[in-house]
């Protein structure tokens, strides 16, 4: 079976799109899923992760990475997708060409939005842009407070927009950045907290979103 190809974008940059694909890769792994991680951004956070992943555990080799530049995005796809079961594509803000091209090449778009006006007005263009290249999208609210009215506004805003949003919340976690500074994922280094669970709902979110869409075809 081909592999799902997931994509995260956002053309605010600081969404927490590196973050959110490295977590998700690692949650699928642990559910003996093959996965690899594609990064087309030219900060290259995540082959940086990845490095120290490989580094620093034994295990980290079970995670495949492609560093590759944007223009490459679609020969390398092409490479993965009989190889692995999952594949997802770390994508950079502000790039229009290179963000098209990983979405249409996407069976999903994440949409990571923080608790903040200019991430909910950067995140429309690219739905949007999915709608266009008949690709599944998904926004994640990310880093949200734990108390206050904050999400729900946030939910509103949204929906009122018809966006579609992912039930799966992501908190405003120390977990998340303490796990990706060892080189792990938070299923990995905290796998009884109430991120690791986040993470966890979230990709078995993910995944039967897809087997929904598929049905329906």
């Amino acid at each position: 079976m081909a592999a799902r190809i997931i994509t995260v974008a956002q053309q605010k940059g600081g969404a927490g799109k590196t973050t959110l694909a490295a977590h998700l890769a690692v949650a699928w792994a642990r559910r003996k899923m093959t996965v690899a991680l594609v990064d087309i951004d030219p900060q290259r956070s995540l082959a940086a992760w990845h490095a120290l992943r490989t580094e620093a555990n034994p295990n980290g080799a079970d995670l495949h990475l492609s560093d590759v530049a944007g223009w490459r995005l679609g020969t390398e796809l092409d490479r993965l997708r009989g190889r692995f079961d999952m594949v997802v594509v770390d994508t950079p803000p502000h790039a229009e060409t290179e963000a098209r091209a990983a979405v249409r090449a996407g069976d999903m778009v994440l949409l990571p939005v923080q608790p903040s006006p200019m991430d909910l007005w950067a995140t429309k263009p690219t739905v949007e842009m999915a709608e266009k290249e008949s690709t599944t999208a998904l926004i994640v609210l990310n880093r949200m407070p734990p108390r206050g009215r904050l999400q729900e506004v946030m939910l509103e805003k949204l929906l009122e927009e018809g966006l579609p949003v992912a039930h799966t919340r992501l908190g405003n976690r120390v977990a998340f950045a303490a796990s990706m500074m060892e080189g792990k994922g938070v299923v990995e280094h905290q796998p009884g907290s109430t991120a690791a669970q986040e993470i966890y709902a979230l990709a078995t979110e993910v995944i039967a979103t897809l087997k929904g869409r598929d049905k329906r075809r």
